[in-house]
């Protein structure tokens, strides 16, 4: 490779908080987080909003959206007799 042009590429915690689901690989995605992982060492953190542990097509789980309000503002607008 090439000296100077890539980016830095280092070990990276991944943590989904609403699962509580962390894992560590690595990556050039850089952080002001760090966390310790459980082999003692300091690592960057980034948050994700979802992951595998929180997805719905992963785990099973469809998350309820309240549409009552939508569909009586379709029937406003369009009318039901």
């Amino acid at each position: 490779m090439k000296k100077d042009i890539h980016p830095d590429y280092h070990p990276v915690v991944f943590r989904d908080p609403s699962a509580g689901f962390a894992f560590l690989t690595r990556s050039t995605v850089t952080s002001e987080k760090t966390i310790e992982w459980e082999d003692g060492n300091t690592y960057p953190l980034v948050d994700v909003d979802v992951s595998s542990a929180s997805h719905p097509f992963y785990t099973g789980k469809s998350r309820v959206l309240d549409t009552a309000g939508r569909v009586e503002r379709f029937n406003q607008r369009y009318g039901r007799a």
